[in-house]
């Protein structure tokens, strides 16, 4: 699904004189490298400030924590997703309220959260899946009405750019009151490890979230909180540093390779493309179709015999799963979702993929429906 090894080779001289430059410094914890990607993140992304830490599920724990929820609270997240937002609200014993998503983005339905909110919701976590955003500013006005938080959980979508109606333009994870970011190595700003950040525009939320991912201390041994110990290692920063100088040309590969996609399949009436939000720009971390009548499963076995890698994501829904089918609440009907979970298909998608490839994966995906038509 992605090809990290041949990406190296493009920036390998960079790479390495970057890794043994930190490896010779000896400063393996915090230090120049941490700090220095900081404050690369806040001129790529607009925020005001940013707070590295071990990983995008630390970064959606910390978020929630500083916020002082307490047990019971609710939190309205998608029903289709990675199970870690769920799994950072239920840590804290707090309650997941799974909302359906739109069918054509696949991110949250908008227009189904404020049916969701009840007298115990505190926040919201809009996950902006596969590369491009939720629909933030109607979000953000029933954020508003109903006082709640919002997380944006940005783990996919570094890069990608939301317009307002009035024309203001904000990039994803810094429109709620705080974003989080995920570095694992097949996002499209990985590192070669584990890695996370926290966005936030507010000064009071970045002090809580820095003293949480420091054992709760804002100078050393002096703990004013439960915290937890979360960093970001000088050696992932400094992955980071030379890998976010190309993320503008990561992206514009991805959104090639997408366009070649989307060129390829449009006549095949029996696969749906991925839709755009009108209001935000796609980063493309993932390339998702959808199989009509049912054949997902037959196409993707034939792919594979073909020796095309295809991925499901995501296979069952939140409140299908085992680990939170007793603590959910449902915010409503989640037929898209269901819907979405039995014909979702994820395509080779990635920085180094070229479009005679693509083209012969298109033929293979145009083979299959013959074949299991037969």
């Amino acid at each position: 699904m992605v090809d990290l090894t041949t990406q190296y080779e493009r920036i390998q001289p960079d790479m390495d004189k970057a890794v043994l430059k930190l490896i010779r410094s000896g400063k393996y914890i915090d230090g120049e490298e941490v700090t220095a990607f900081a404050e690369d993140l806040k001129v790529y992304t607009g925020a005001k400030y940013v707070i590295p830490c071990a990983n995008g599920t630390d970064a959606l724990q910390i978020a929630l924590m500083a916020l002082d929820l307490q047990p019971g609270d609710e939190v309205i997240v998608p029903a289709f997703t990675y199970a870690a937002c769920a799994e950072a609200v239920a840590l804290l014993r707090l309650t997941p309220v799974v909302v359906d998503v739109d069918p054509k983005t696949f991110n949250i339905d908008v227009r189904k959260i404020e049916e969701a909110v009840s007298s115990n919701t505190r926040a919201i976590i809009p996950v902006h899946l596969f590369g491009q955003t939720a629909d933030m500013e109607p979000l953000m006005e029933i954020a508003r009405k109903h006082h709640l938080y919002v997380i944006e959980d940005n783990a996919q979508s570094i890069g990608s750019v939301y317009t307002f109606s009035n024309g203001v333009q904000k990039q994803a994870g810094v429109i709620g009151d705080m974003g989080i970011l995920s570095f694992f190595p097949t996002k499209n700003l990985g590192c070669y490890g584990d890695g996370g950040a926290l966005l936030t525009n507010n000064e009071s939320l970045a002090q809580q979230l820095r003293m949480i991912a420091s054992h709760g201390q804002a100078q050393k041994y002096l703990h004013e909180r439960i915290g937890c110990n979360s960093r970001l290692d000088a050696l992932q920063a400094a992955i980071l540093r030379v890998k976010l100088r190309h993320l503008s040309a990561y992206v514009a590969a991805r959104r090639k390779a997408a366009a070649a996609y989307d060129n390829g399949l449009k006549t095949l009436s029996w696969i749906e493309t991925p839709h755009c939000l009108p209001a935000s720009t796609h980063v493309y971390h993932q390339y998702t179709i959808k199989i009509k009548d049912g054949q997902r499963d037959a196409v993707r076995q034939y792919l594979k015999t073909q020796g095309v890698p295809t991925m499901i994501y995501y296979p069952l829904p939140l409140q299908e799963q085992a680990a939170f089918r007793n603590i959910v609440r449902t915010g409503g009907d989640l037929s898209e979702t269901e819907a979405l979970c039995r014909s979702v298909l994820s395509l080779p998608v990635h920085t180094e993929l070229e479009e005679e490839q693509i083209r012969a994966i298109v033929g293979k995906i145009e083979k299959s429906k013959s074949k299991h038509s037969q």
